[in-house]
């Protein structure tokens, strides 16, 4: 998979006071894949997923990451879903290729995306054609859908293909949760699971630093190399035919 260099970040409002980073490659008119990127729960923290979404731009992704807010009292549904129907409306005017389009999620966020991305009311011109959870637990219901995306795909087949990495050292997060998910969908006849080793910040290509409570881009390797091989796993995804 050629690696590419990200050209710079634009930033966009896709609603009122909220905003989005645009991370695409440098050179080449598009269109490109898409990916719709969401950050975990901590409030307005795209700048967290910066560095996979650099990584993910310098393989040939236009990759959406938005701010949004858990602490709402809708518990961010409705950025989620403002950010998710500007994504799909404006990838085009963003060199994107809106048929081949990702909604991916790390951490509290990627339960919303796989939930959002198989749930059968979501319309049909909107839903996304893959989707990637990233270091998630499935089992309680999604602000997005109001319900349990793992209880759903075990009754149910996926409508897109869906797939895991969750980091094998993961303390915050067990690997058991992506686990459950994948054997559910292995059920169904769709399986696709990554457990890189290392941790939940790691897989983003982060690491945590309690000085600022907050993660910034990872110096470990074990964190370079998880995070380098979540960008291929959204490149993937990106380019399922």
């Amino acid at each position: 998979m050629a690696t590419l260099h990200p050209a710079p970040t634009e930033v966009v409002e896709y609603a009122p006071g909220k905003l989005m980073d645009v991370h695409r490659p440098s050179g080449g008119e598009g269109p490109f894949p898409v990916v719709l990127l969401w950050h975990g729960r901590g409030p307005d923290e795209r700048d967290v997923m910066r560095p996979l979404g650099l990584a993910a731009a310098g393989l040939g992704l236009l990759v959406l990451v938005p701010d949004w807010r858990s602490d709402e009292e809708d518990g961010g549904r409705a950025h989620l879903l403002a950010s998710f129907e500007y994504a799909r409306r404006h990838a085009t005017a963003h060199a994107g290729d809106p048929d081949r389009f990702v909604l991916a999620g790390w951490s509290m966020s990627g339960r919303e995306a796989v939930a959002l991305a198989t749930h059968p009311d979501t319309p049909a011109e909107l839903r996304p054609t893959a989707a990637v959870g990233i270091a998630s637990s499935y089992e309680r219901a999604a602000v997005t859908t109001g319900e349990s995306p793992l209880a759903h795909l075990r009754a149910h087949p996926s409508p897109v293909p869906v797939r895991l990495v969750h980091g094998t050292r993961d303390e915050l997060v067990p690997a058991d949760r992506s686990r459950e998910l994948s054997t559910a969908l292995a059920a169904r006849g769709s399986h696709h699971l990554l457990e890189p080793d290392s941790d939940h910040a790691g897989v983003i290509l982060t690491e945590y630093d309690p000085a600022v409570a907050r993660c910034v881009p990872a110096e470990a390797d074990h964190a370079v190399r998880a995070g380098l091989a979540t960008a291929r796993v959204l490149a993937e995804a990106a380019r399922l035919d």
